[in-house]
């Protein structure tokens, strides 16, 4: 059973900085590529980035592009989320998911992930 635990949010004002972190078990985490995903009220969810199986490959949403970092650790079966020069829009829960495309680059698209975790709060005051 895989199961992703996402740490991290919380209340920032505009202009400053959240790493947001996800645990992984249950899968051999190095092989699947990783995403962020968000979801503000009343919106879809939308893509945020998304990390290789290795790490060397990674894609961002042009929204967030140049301020945040998406990275990971295979030792600690960790994936994090550095979020800087944020703004009121960011405001969403963000989600963390693996893909059950082993070896692939990362996808924008949800379906190609199939396990999520439960979310993690990221408010931005103006």
């Amino acid at each position: 059973q895989v199961q992703l635990t996402e740490t991290g949010g919380g209340l920032v004002q505009a202009g400053g900085s959240l790493r947001l972190s996800c645990a992984a078990s249950g899968r051999t985490f190095s092989s699947y590529p990783m995403a962020w995903f968000r979801q503000a009220p009343g919106k879809e969810r939308e893509f945020v980035a998304t990390i290789s199986g290795s790490g060397v490959r990674t894609s961002y949403a042009d929204s967030v592009k140049g301020r945040f970092t998406i990275s990971r650790d295979n030792g600690e079966n960790t994936v994090y989320l550095q979020m800087n020069s944020l703004k009121p829009e960011d405001t969403a829960v963000y989600y963390c998911t693996i893909s059950h495309r082993p070896y692939s680059s990362g996808s924008v698209y949800p379906s190609d992930y199939d396990y999520w975790g439960q979310g993690t709060q990221v408010t931005v005051s103006s």
